[in-house]
């Protein structure tokens, strides 16, 4: 039996906003598809955190988490993640102890070391020149979980007795060994560094220490896919993925393009290059090819949940890649599946 009947199944949502349209659209869209996702049996639906971003209309996970979890019944919502440099540690707890006060068991909290912007952006961000890199990382985590625990300096309402579960995320191997360190969930950026997976996840395992939290390691692998009726269709449909990211290593970021601007577009030697490299870890297809993809993925991670982003510019593309993708792993839709805690 394919491992992928056997694990949590998770969704990573950046809000696309796609050529065209604009970021009340692409909101909309994430309302919809984090319901069908309840619907179809996923676990839980986290949003990712990026500024100055025109194709990302998820800047701000902790409105968006409150909006979503409004919208929805028992599926976890979370952030994948909150990056920490940005913000100060009090904001943080204040938001995330709200959140969970309001929707109990439905929250995580996902952490990022890195600022995940550029340095111009997370300086507005703070108002400061101080704390924009990810060196005070292991201060503002442990003051960040000190408001949970009711025993830092300052009162942060109504953190305290609210703690969601905290998830340290990473691209790399820091973030693996405090998470192993501190015993808390690990979730693995596979998506876009496929090359340090397995190595994070080794190291993670090997540094992993019990905790209150868990008693064994648990490690989730984020990985982007995307699933349609057939593999040339699956291919044209994520063809504005690719070309997003060359953009982004242009320096000129914009909305998601169609599939024919995609097609249309005069892509360099050079681009042709770091496409074939970005999308040889993605798995895109029909589903059986698919479903081959994300055996091996789980095979040679062990992962204990698997998390999808999906890059689409259509949203039906995008409703319906998430609904085969449900049907691979064998979910069976429900309105009543209960929350567990990791």
């Amino acid at each position: 039996m394919s491992r992928l009947s056997e694990i949590p199944l998770s969704v990573l949502d950046l809000a696309p906003i796609t050529s065209g349209s604009d970021a009340t659209t692409a909101l909309r869209n994430s309302r919809e598809l984090a319901q069908q996702a309840e619907r179809l049996g996923y676990h839980r639906y986290w949003f990712a955190e990026h500024h100055n971003m025109p194709g990302i209309a998820s800047s701000a996970p902790a409105v968006l988490i409150g909006h979503i979890a409004d919208a929805t019944r028992t599926i976890r919502v979370g952030s994948g993640g909150v990056m920490l440099p940005n913000h100060a540690p009090l904001v943080v707890a204040e938001q995330f102890g709200m959140l969970e006060a309001l929707h109990p068991g439905r929250i995580d909290l996902g952490i990022g070391r890195a600022p995940g912007t550029d340095q111009k952006t997370a300086r507005a961000l703070r108002r400061t020149e101080a704390g924009l890199s990810a060196e005070n990382f292991p201060q503002e985590l442990t003051e960040l979980i000190k408001y949970f625990e009711g025993t830092a300096e300052l009162n942060a309402v109504p953190a305290a007795g609210n703690k969601p579960p905290i998830w340290l995320l990473g691209s790399s191997g820091y973030s693996a060994q405090a998470a192993g360190m501190l015993g808390l969930p690990f979730a693995f950026a596979h998506h876009f560094s496929a090359q340090n997976t397995l190595p994070a996840l080794e190291l993670y395992r090997r540094h992993f220490r019990p905790s209150e939290v868990l008693d064994e390691p648990y490690a989730m692998v984020c990985a982007s896919v995307v699933v349609a009726d057939t593999d040339e269709h699956a291919r044209y449909i994520a063809g504005p993925g690719a070309l997003s990211f060359v953009r982004l290593r242009q320096g000129r970021p914009a909305p998601l393009a169609t599939p024919q601007e995609a097609a249309d577009y005069p892509y360099t030697e050079i681009d042709e290059l770091v496409i074939e490299d970005r999308m040889a870890s993605q798995i895109i297809g029909s589903p059986s090819t698919v479903r081959s993809g994300l055996d091996a993925l789980m095979e040679s991670t062990a992962a204990d949940e698997l998390m999808v982003t999906t890059i689409v510019h259509g949203h039906d593309d995008r409703l319906r890649s998430f609904e085969l993708l449900s049907e691979l792993a064998e979910r069976t839709p429900s309105l009543g599946r209960s929350a567990a805690h990791t």
